[in-house]
């Protein structure tokens, strides 16, 4: 299915997989509708989205968590935006990583609104649309987390499962419509996750990429454009990508 001229919906979209999805979606041609919470950052992505051959950008401040925020945005969208062919929840992150009897309750809040209940409100306002108009593709971004728990990391883990069982209702809830529905689902991915976890300590971010060779954010989009542009009677329901050096989500190699 040819991308050009689709008007693609991409949450997160100021840095790391939202951003080379962006991108990525730009280089077939197609029309960016782009939301974060940092618009600066946000400009420059939509800039450079231009250039790569997006035929055109619409980009509005938003934070998933938000929920009349997130209904109002897509609401209000300008009439020549409101049809949105393919939406990408792409907005996460991930907070701390300590045991879960020591875990910080703000960082959990942090990930349940944005992950979970982010993700809900995201597609609870764009999807009737797309029941209405006949046509649209969700793809969720979910991660081998969502498979099995490792330690310190319980509550990311549970909201990355719980991607996983929304993604898969949300396929059954939409059978005998063409709505097609894919999670994404991703292994190491070096981008600002680790920074974010760990609350902007770089050292301790960059040892998690130590001595190995992780997935970059373009691996990740290249499949998402991928599961989208298959055949429209095609649906990818799930694919889980890592590095060779990943077998999952507590198995890495390092070299040293």
């Amino acid at each position: 299915m040819t991308l050009k001229g689709k008007i693609v919906f991409v949450t997160g979209a100021s840095s790391g997989i939202g951003a080379a999805t962006a991108l990525a979606f730009a280089a077939e041609g197609a029309r960016l509708l782009l939301a974060a919470r940092r618009t600066g950052k946000l400009a420059a992505v939509a800039e450079a989205a231009l250039q790569k051959g997006a035929e055109a950008v619409h980009t509005f401040s938003l934070d998933v968590r938000d929920r009349n925020a997130v209904q109002k945005s897509i609401a209000t969208l300008p009439a020549e935006w409101a049809c949105i062919d393919v939406l990408v929840n792409n907005a996460g992150l991930s907070r701390g990583l300590e045991k879960l009897y020591q875990g910080n309750i703000d960082d959990w809040e942090e990930m349940i609104d944005t992950n979970v209940k982010g993700l809900l409100y995201v597609t609870r306002a764009v999807v009737p649309g797309m029941v209405e108009r006949g046509r649209g593709h969700v793809i969720n971004l979910g991660s081998i987390a969502g498979e099995m728990a490792y330690p310190n990391g319980a509550v990311y883990c549970a909201t990355k499962a719980a991607e996983r069982f929304i993604n898969d209702g949300l396929r059954q809830d939409v059978l005998g419509t063409p709505i097609r529905v894919t999670s994404v689902d991703p292994g190491m991915v070096e981008t600002e996750f680790s920074l974010v976890r760990f609350h902007g300590d770089a050292g301790r971010a960059a040892q998690v990429y130590k001595n190995t060779k992780p997935l970059v954010a373009e691996d990740v989009a290249e499949v998402i454009v991928w599961a989208a542009s298959r055949p429209e009677h095609v649906n990818i329901a799930r694919v889980v990508l890592t590095s060779v050096h990943q077998a999952n989500a507590l198995l890495l190699h390092r070299t040293a």
